[in-house]
């Protein structure tokens, strides 16, 4: 038995010797839970919404005051143009435009009856959904209240429109998503594993003294990944509009080079997380805990990011998926040119360069 302690306690000192093991067991479950705890939630929380308000009386400000009132929603613009509706949501500013009709309180009064156009931005049928609701309870919950105070019996109406997505369908959500989700796992968890591959083995010692260049023996082993990922995009974008009907309403050629971007962009990841990989398995454990969870969780695949606290809407600034989703939607569903999606172009543009000059600097590191 003291050999058995003897042999129980070294395996504990080797444990928490290993700080790759350390974070396994007590790093990921934390982050897990937390992340899961945050982000899986059907609550809606500070959603940018636009008000257009025709009548501008007093029984509309009341309900734009119980409507912002609630931590539901935030103002984020007034609208004084019916032409500045399809712009903005085109610009992807806001999730949902509520329009008062002209005369609004003088039909309610006289005509016992008056309605509020609720404009929801469909591309997200879940996020539309939920906002349909609260909109919807909030109006007729101050619709009672005055039943109940006046003796009489004014209705307001609500008439929710869903844009971009009539239907509601969860493909129009699913398939942005899936193929982000792909794009990220196969290029730069097989680039980074590919790389390290060659490492751990002892055969980038020797290409390195072959006669090509270190430039051409990387982008050499990323091309063929290059390919093969740009084929699974095309794949997804024709399975989605062949058996789902999703639409391409915008530029192809643009929605091509933008998937390409985006390929560039995860080999780039892929490069960088091989140049600090020692092992394969390193390497697949930094593609699986730092790509597939937050490629997942924080891009706004399956979860709204505006309903996350406002440290998971920090940290899914720097989650490639999320640009690369927004321009997915912008490009296919919303049918907008690259006036509306330069921004994330740019991200993404810059990311590659991060991430290209991190691969550098540590590559010339390991060569002196």
């Amino acid at each position: 038995m003291k050999r058995f302690f003897g042999f129980v306690r070294k395996e504990f000192i080797h444990i928490f010797r290993d700080k790759r093991t350390l974070l396994i067991l007590f790093g990921m479950p934390i982050a897990q839970i937390l992340i899961f705890g945050y982000v899986v939630t059907n609550e809606i929380k500070e959603a940018r919404i636009a008000i257009y308000d025709k009548s501008k009386d007093a029984v509309t400000h009341e309900i734009t005051d119980k409507l912002l009132s609630s931590d539901y929603f935030r103002l984020a613009k007034t609208i004084e143009d019916e032409q500045q509706i399809e712009a903005t949501f085109e610009k992807g500013d806001v999730k949902e435009v509520i329009v008062f009709e002209s005369d609004f309180d003088e039909k309610l009064h006289h005509e016992q009856s008056a309605q509020v156009q609720i404009l929801l931005d469909a591309t997200d049928a879940n996020m539309a959904n939920l906002l349909q609701s609260y909109t919807s309870g909030i109006i007729n919950d101050y619709s009672r209240h005055i039943k109940v105070s006046s003796g009489n019996m004014p209705a307001i109406k609500p008439k929710p429109r869903m844009l971009f997505n009539n239907e509601l369908k969860g493909v129009y959500m699913f398939v942005p998503g899936t193929m982000a989700l792909i794009l990220m796992l196969v290029t730069a968890m097989m680039t980074s594993i590919s790389i390290t591959r060659e490492k751990e083995m002892g055969t980038m010692e020797v290409l390195l003294v072959s006669p090509l260049k270190s430039v051409q023996i990387i982008a050499g082993k990323v091309m063929p990944y290059v390919a093969l990922a740009f084929l699974n995009g095309v794949a997804i974008l024709a399975l989605g509009y062949l058996v789902f009907d999703m639409p391409v309403h915008g530029n192809v050629v643009l929605l091509l080079g933008e998937t390409l971007l985006y390929i560039i962009m995860a080999l780039s990841l892929g490069i960088f997380i091989s140049t600090v990989s020692p092992t394969q398995q390193v390497a697949m454990f930094i593609s699986m805990f730092a790509l597939m969870l937050p490629t997942m969780l924080l891009s706004g695949f399956i979860f709204p990011i505006e309903n996350m606290p406002w440290p998971l809407q920090w940290l899914s600034t720097i989650i490639p998926a999320k640009y690369f989703i927004i321009l997915i939607k912008h490009i296919m569903i919303k049918g907008t040119g690259f006036v509306f999606v330069w921004k994330e172009t740019l991200v993404l543009l810059g990311m590659t360069a991060i991430f290209i000059g991190l691969s550098i600097k540590n590559f010339k590191i390991r060569l002196e």
